[in-house]
């Protein structure tokens, strides 16, 4: 009777709780415990890749501090990080590019310990970056294909140099968000950088700064010379952890804290640029932040893959930039300013060159510097580059055969 009994309360508690049978395949060991902690913790680092869908970011529900760090990175940012890792915390880095460029290996650890990454310009300097918003824009670009070249992916937040307040017009605004990006400003201000070697006592009181709100944006810095900022982060740390609040990394799917424009910025009247310069180096850049599939491009034994963004699919036709493509191929695509005209060789071996007119969308097909035939073709100018219609890039290079294929994962060009 009693052995019937526990048979019965044996399957009642096998069948009542769900479980999992691969859990069952392997020990419980250390190594499998941190696993699991893992698989449970949220995807690394906002930082915007077209390659696979967003992460989750921490929720921020509830108090939730954003630790935002500008100007690095810097000899001082992996002191940082360790303490980061520490506490268990992620965090917002704004990049400057020159810095990105000087210390690669910190920016590759920033991505690899998932924090967020974002783009603070490219040298800092404010007065080209606020003499007129191209040269804010060229600045963006070049710390962006630093940051893709090292990581492969293009920060989508945007922090301004000494915030937006005083600097940005309605015109830095509303470009910028035409391009894709998000600027966020902060909304507590530790103080790190108000004077050289400001003490770390007073950066601690400053980031104490209460705020109306559940949603806490702290300024911090950790570019060369912040030393003291470094030695006062584990208070600060501290100081939320006992205020009950959680930490997560800023990301372009949420609201971003934005100071107003002012009069000051107002009476910079800086003009805006041309609409041409705009469809030409703006209008098209939102695409790059964009979901998607994939484009693998397959050219006799090479292949190449352009992610969403980096390819157009209008009306049953493939766009590429013929720079990029080019490139990647083993070939070349010069600019010729003075006739607007991109000279584009698909391999080095190639003694055909196929010549795209912007001003006429023209393309002449030449042979050993011997002009062969003239075809219309749909290129057009896009961020800066020159796009061109798929068929007609390869079909005017001698390939014979160009087929396209789609699945559920991925579309697929092979040229032969």
């Amino acid at each position: 009777m009693v052995k019937r009994f526990m048979m019965a309360l044996l399957l009642l508690m096998l069948f009542a709780f769900p479980f999992r049978y691969d859990l069952l395949q392997q020990p419980f060991t250390k190594e499998a415990s941190v696993h699991a902690v893992a698989l449970r913790e949220t995807a690394p680092a906002y930082a915007s890749t077209t390659s696979s869908p967003k992460p989750k970011t921490p929720t921020s529900a509830g108090k939730t501090v954003f630790l935002t760090f500008d100007d690095g990175p810097s000899a001082l940012t992996g002191k940082v990080l360790d303490i980061l890792k520490k506490n268990n915390i992620r965090a917002t880095f704004f990049v400057l590019g020159e810095q990105v460029k000087r210390y690669p290996e910190l920016l590759q650890r920033i991505y690899d310990e998932g924090h967020a990454i974002g783009n603070h310009s490219y040298d800092h300097n404010y007065t080209e970056l606020y003499s007129g918003f191209p040269a804010f824009w060229s600045q963006i670009k070049r710390t962006e294909a630093e940051v893709y070249g090292i990581t492969g992916v293009r920060p989508q937040l945007v922090r301004a140099p000494g915030g937006t307040a005083g600097h940005f017009d309605d015109t830095y605004f509303r470009l910028m968000k035409l391009g894709g990006y998000v600027v966020t400003d902060w909304n507590v201000d530790s103080g790190d950088s108000k004077r050289r070697g400001v003490p770390a006592a007073e950066i601690v009181k400053g980031a104490e700064t209460p705020v109306k709100s559940d949603r806490v944006v702290l300024l911090m810095h950790d570019g060369g010379g912040h030393d003291e900022s470094v030695k006062a982060l584990p208070q600060i740390i501290a100081y939320y952890k006992n205020k009950g609040y959680q930490f997560g990394v800023l990301s372009p799917d949420e609201d971003p804290v934005q100071f107003k424009v002012n009069d000051k910025a107002r009476k910079l009247q800086r003009g805006a640029p041309s609409e041409a310069w705009v469809q030409s180096h703006v209008a098209g850049n939102s695409a790059l932040f964009a979901g998607g599939k994939p484009l693998r491009l397959e050219v006799g034994p090479m292949e190449t893959t352009l992610n969403p963004g980096e390819y157009l699919y209008e009306d049953g036709h493939y766009l590429v930039p013929a720079r990029a493509v080019a490139e990647r191929l083993g070939g070349t695509a010069v600019w010729e300013a003075k006739t607007q005209t991109a000279k584009v060789t698909l391999s080095a071996e190639s003694v055909t060159a196929l010549h795209f007119q912007i001003r006429t969308g023209l393309l002449t097909i030449t042979e050993a510097g011997k002009n062969v035939s003239s075809v219309s073709t749909s290129v057009r100018m896009i961020n800066d580059a020159v796009w061109v219609p798929v068929r007609d890039l390869f079909a005017n290079a001698g390939y014979k055969r160009v087929t396209a294929s789609e699945t559920g994962e991925e579309r697929r060009i092979k040229v032969m």
